[in-house]
């Protein structure tokens, strides 16, 4: 008797990561992105249902990409998967109440706690779970691994190269996460400068880098 025969295949993450890089090759982005671009960039390189890192702690956070990202177009992102320490911006929240993120696993929510348990109760938000720090950037590296991490760091020179600033402590563990899994990295910067006063992520980890325009 004849039996089908399924082949398995092994490079499902990276095909679907340079399918992303191929597409945003296609139309025009280079791996310095012009800020007047970078929701084009986020709706070309983030699909539906991703699970998507937004960095930010009490020190610095993503600011620009995250209200970037809450400026999407539903109806071309949405239903993604947040994950997160700190949801402590408005646009933190925005993403959730405009439908373009449906869950998300955190440690804490500070001032937007309020907006957080009135989505929950209406329903437009989904938790997974709510944990110590720890537990949560261990869980990056596992079952919680970011297709796509939104992350700051101080300065980047004109290869990519990043220099985080004073405060190192999340953003190489939730890049080192990411880009090892077919994950796409993508960066806001205060400036951008011919040397680093040291190299605290290489060029080689991230995919697009912005300069934030404040």
């Amino acid at each position: 008797m004849n039996q089908m025969v399924k082949t398995r295949l092994w490079d499902k993450q990276h095909t679907r990561r340079q399918e992303k890089l191929n597409l945003a090759k296609e139309k025009g982005f280079a791996k310095q992105v012009e800020h007047t671009r970078v929701i084009e960039l986020l709706e070309t390189v983030i699909s539906s249902s991703d699970r998507v890192c937004l960095e930010g702690n009490n020190q610095k956070q993503a600011d620009f990409l995250s209200k970037s990202l809450s400026q999407c177009n539903p109806e071309v992102i949405h239903d993604l998967h947040i994950v997160q320490s700190v949801l402590a911006l408005p646009s933190h929240i925005d993403v959730f109440e405009k439908g373009i993120a449906s869950k998300v696993d955190f440690s804490f929510a500070g001032p937007q706690s309020l907006r957080l348990a009135q989505l929950v109760q209406q329903q437009k938000i989904s938790i997974g779970s709510i944990h110590t720090y720890l537990e949560l950037y261990g869980r990056y590296f596992i079952d919680l691994t970011p297709n796509v991490c939104l992350i700051t760091a101080h300065a980047a020179d004109r290869e990519g190269n990043l220099y985080t600033g004073a405060n190192t402590e999340d953003t190489p563990a939730i890049i080192e996460a990411t880009a090892f899994k077919s994950g796409i990295v993508i960066v806001q910067v205060n400036e951008i400068v011919d040397k680093l006063p040291r190299v605290d992520v290489p060029a080689d980890w991230v995919d697009f880098y912005i300069e934030s325009p404040k």
